[in-house]
Order: structure tokens, then sequence, then C-alpha cells
């Protein structure tokens, strides 16, 4: 898992069918953006846990094609 800070909302008006009602959100990770699905409902300027490949997958739902996927907001 990875450490960011949500930074802003993404929109797309087209996407694959599996993607349909998915939120995603730009996440900064160690200097590089990244897109995540948002599994948590973050918000921008709040620090979150990523999990990436097959970890995001099922935090998505398994008929979701994500790479990145929020899974947690950081309290502390």
């Amino acid at each position: 898992m990875l450490v960011g800070v949500v930074e802003d909302s993404l929109w797309a008006t087209k996407k694959s069918e599996g993607l349909t009602g998915q939120a995603f959100l730009i996440v900064r990770v160690e200097g590089s953006k990244m897109v995540c699905a948002d599994c948590v409902g973050a918000g921008p300027g709040e620090r979150v846990l990523v999990a990436c490949g097959g970890a995001a997958r099922v935090a998505a739902g398994a008929a979701v094609p994500v790479d990145a996927a929020i899974v947690g907001i950081v309290d502390t």
C-alpha cells in the first residue's frame, strides 16, 4: 500500500461499462500523480491509503478494471 494526498477529482465522459458509477480521484504519491478509484468517499486534501494491482481490483469489485484504489483515509 501507498500513502498519498488527494489533489482533485477526475471526470471521464466515456469509459468502460465496468467503470459506470465509479468515482476517480487524482492522488499525489511520492512526487507523482496517479488516478485512483475511490472506494471510501475521500475528498481533496485528505491523506489516503492506496492499494495497487490485484488488491485494488478486490477493493473496487471483481468487475471493475482498475489498477489503483483508495482503500482508507488516514487520520493520524
